[in-house]
């Protein structure tokens, strides 16, 4: 099997999901020993974070199954239609719209299709330059905390 090694343009949404996958195995090939960034926070306090952030073992894990949604694909679509159908079952219960308001609704909604692509195509991009950010980060920290000791192999 041959693989395409095409050049995409900078802010290409295609460069930014292999930047932040490049990133995520870079910082998995560092970080030898996760547990080590268990209670260290971002701002290089151990403990308990008066903020409520996540440590940098919970941003490794998180970034790690990110990463994999990113280069495997979501869950398979039945799948995610079960999961969406059992949760919008429970919210159909609570309301249900006049038949004359979903139509204007689901007309409105097709209407508007290019400014949402707009909106989700922007957040995506900025969520995974946002990631790659933390993941870069998280790997700096690592190395930082185990010191030249990584860097003889």
């Amino acid at each position: 099997m041959q693989v395409l090694n095409k050049r995409y343009p900078k802010n290409c949404l295609l460069t930014v999901m292999d930047r932040y996958s490049a990133v995520v195995r870079n910082m998995e090939q560092v970080v030898m020993i996760p547990s080590l960034l268990r209670d260290v926070h971002m701002n290089g306090h151990r403990g308990a974070a008066q903020d409520r952030t996540p440590d940098l073992y919970g941003y490794f894990t998180m970034l790690k199954a990110i990463r994999v949604e990113v280069d495997h694909g979501l869950l398979p679509r039945e799948e995610w239609q079960a999961k969406v159908t059992s949760s919008d079952a429970n919210e159909a219960e609570d309301e249900t719209p006049e038949p004359e308001e979903a139509d204007e609704d689901r007309i409105s909604e097709d209407l508007d299709l290019e400014s949402q692509f707009h909106l989700h195509f922007s957040s995506l991009h900025h969520i995974l330059t946002h990631l790659t950010l933390k993941a870069q980060e998280v790997t700096r920290r690592y190395q930082e905390m185990t010191g030249p000791v990584g860097l003889g192999l």
